[in-house]
């Protein structure tokens, strides 16, 4: 792990993006247009959900060799096999150049298989999570993912598809440790009316930008619009 210096580390972009499986409002399933998303923000780390298929083993929703062709990221290393980008459908890609010191896989409760997966950048603990539909089994997730992080827990940004519809309860698990930023209306990508995905970051982080991505392919690639936050340490 890097040493601190005494110059401060710039701010790290981040992406959010539920890309349901590269499915289209369209119904068109287009990994390309995804990766021409993800260029339109231009994040140092990205964060998606469902970027795998369900059945089987769980094969990728976006092919390798085009994340390397069309886009300027690695892919981080989450998989337990070959052909899946991610696990539980959570996958990190990381801008070439960029250090990653640390990962992890976080087993999340509750009825439908979940988990979440975490990635270390340049002093950032970048975690990403898709939470359940029933809200008692989300505070749970919540709580897990904040009992695991611990001491890495001010350092941490969570992001993801929290799939809480109020924007004033329902993340008490969080509200100790973390500040929420819930940076717009992300769903549906056709007519957003509810701020599904989020970010909560720890006290060492402050955050300096935030929004949703609204424009190009963004209102069509997905039935989620992705959102973004930039971030930078206190120290």
């Amino acid at each position: 792990m890097t040493s601190a210096s005494s110059s401060p580390r710039p701010a790290l972009k981040v992406a959010s993006y539920n890309i349901r499986k590269a499915m289209g409002i369209d119904r068109r399933r287009d990994p390309a247009r995804i990766l021409q998303v993800l260029n339109q923000i231009g994040a140092d780390v990205v964060v998606l959900q469902e970027a795998d298929l369900r059945l089987g083993p769980r094969p990728a929703a976006i092919p390798r060799f085009l994340i390397a062709q069309e886009t300027d990221y690695e892919v981080v290393d989450l998989a337990r096999n070959d052909v899946s980008l991610g696990w539980h459908g959570n996958a990190i890609f990381v801008r070439r150049g960029l250090e990653v010191t640390l990962t992890g896989r976080i087993e999340l409760p509750g009825l439908e298989p979940r988990g979440a997966v975490m990635a270390r950048v340049e002093g950032v603990n970048v975690v990403g999570a898709h939470l359940g539909l029933l809200r008692r089994y989300r505070l749970k997730q919540m709580s897990q993912i904040r009992d695991h992080l611990g001491d890495l827990r001010a350092e941490a940004a969570i992001f993801g598809d929290f799939n809480e519809w109020s924007d004033v309860r329902g993340y008490e698990p969080w509200e100790r440790d973390f500040t929420l930023t819930l940076p717009g209306r992300s769903y549906h990508a056709s007519r957003p009316f509810v701020a599904l995905d989020g970010v909560a970051y720890g006290s060492a982080l402050a955050l300096d930008d935030a929004g949703v991505e609204e424009g190009g392919a963004a209102r069509r690639a997905s039935d989620h619009l992705p959102i973004w936050a930039q971030l930078s340490r206190r120290d």
